[in-house]
């Protein structure tokens, strides 16, 4: 922790390698996150340049206090999200609307995946459920929190969520159906 210190604190006087340094040490893992928001990888990158430049603009503010990962990760989700609500082809697809909840199935799937192909599936959600289950599920942001971040209600936020997580546990059964045909010979 004390090394992040001193790295941070040579970024802040302008020093061009420790800014190199910082990049490089969290630029692999944070482009995950925004990898996770968005639906391609150019987008990610896009975002995750956008998001370095902010770190950089706002390091002054970093209190030296709690993990330097985690408010690096902040900056980039809240850029990703920034990014989906600019760019007109996610505008349409971030449409959240208020309805009634519908009724989630709460037995949870008994399913092997690996982790690769769960996030892909995350991927394959509509952005607005994408965004919203990752927030939630991942980030582990409140739905009321998530409501204030994204500008609708927490109500919505509960909505989409629960809709995301239907969706998804529909996929891991056609899923595991699959994968029983495929072992027993159909």
């Amino acid at each position: 922790m004390d090394d992040q210190h001193k790295l941070v604190k040579d970024c802040l006087k302008n020093n061009a390698v420790a800014q190199k340094q910082l990049y490089e040490l969290f630029a692999e893992s944070m482009l995950g996150v925004c990898y996770r928001y968005t639906k391609s990888m150019n987008d990610a990158e896009e975002v995750l340049q956008q998001g370095f430049i902010k770190v950089f603009r706002n390091l002054y503010q970093y209190k030296m206090e709690g993990d330097l990962g985690a408010w690096i990760r902040r900056i980039m989700v809240n850029t990703a999200i920034n990014y989906l609500k600019r760019k007109p082809r996610y505008q349409l697809d971030l449409g959240f609307e208020d309805s009634q909840l519908h009724p989630v199935i709460t037995a949870e799937p008994e399913i092997k995946l690996n982790m690769k192909d769960l996030l892909n599936l995350v991927r394959q959600l509509p952005p607005g459920y994408q965004t919203i289950f990752n927030l939630y599920a991942v980030e582990g942001y409140s739905h009321g929190e998530i409501g204030k971040i994204l500008g609708i209600n927490e109500g919505t936020s509960r909505s989409q969520y629960a809709r995301a997580r239907a969706l998804l546990i529909n996929w891991l059964e056609k899923y595991s159906d699959n994968e029983k045909k495929g072992s027993y010979g159909r």
